[in-house]
């Protein structure tokens, strides 16, 4: 089962400037929690980096990240903006074992069909070492759709959440909720998850 869609990566291709160039801050509030948890110089994967703004702060903090994102016009801004290299990854492509010390996923698993998500968790799980931190966020929901821009969402519940992680070893998976909004500007509700693995 892919984990991709192709019409919203037809979106980022199309608006890669766009997206690329917003004035987005880092999500700070989340990262400083992940990164507490990790130790000083940690590896970390970024999945769906986006602009980049989020691993330019875990560079600027010390830690030893390897950016990425599905959209090749994405990874390529974002490569520009942190002088690093910034691979293009799909997420069923994920092959890493044991590799990172926390994976960061913000707003980008969201786009997962939901009969892939499960299997792109357990690659995530299997790309971290013991112990590792995951962190992913997702627009909160009942059923799958897509967004006025044609987007596809998997929007799930927090009970679906846990379904899904809960398919892999964790010793713990914290779900946290919080009210907010994205690209296109409407109302949203985020589910906030970090699974660390046994």
């Amino acid at each position: 089962m892919t984990g991709k869609d192709d019409e919203t990566i037809g979106f980022y291709r199309g608006n890669a400037a766009v997206y690329t160039s917003r004035e987005q801050a880092a999500d700070r509030p989340h990262l400083e929690t992940f990164l507490a948890q990790l130790q000083e110089g940690a590896s970390i994967l970024e999945l769906g980096c986006g602009g980049g703004q989020d691993s330019e702060f875990m560079l600027a903090a010390g830690f030893n990240v390897y950016p990425t994102d599905g959209t090749p016009e994405i990874a390529k801004a974002a490569q520009a903006r942190l002088g690093i290299p910034v691979a293009t990854l799909l997420f069923e492509d994920i092959n890493d074992k044991e590799r990172y010390d926390g994976v960061w996923a913000n707003a980008c698993l969201l786009h997962v069909p939901r009969a892939a998500l499960a299997g792109i968790i357990g690659r995530v799980h299997g790309a971290l070492k013991h112990g590792g931190v995951f962190y992913a966020s997702f627009k909160a929901g009942e059923a799958e759709g897509r967004d006025t821009f044609g987007r596809y969402y998997n929007y799930p519940s927090r009970a679906w959440l846990e379904n899904a992680y809960g398919q892999f070893d964790w010793t713990i998976i914290e779900i946290t909720s919080r009210h907010g909004s994205g690209y296109d500007k409407m109302p949203t509700d985020w589910l906030h998850v970090t699974a660390t693995k046994s």
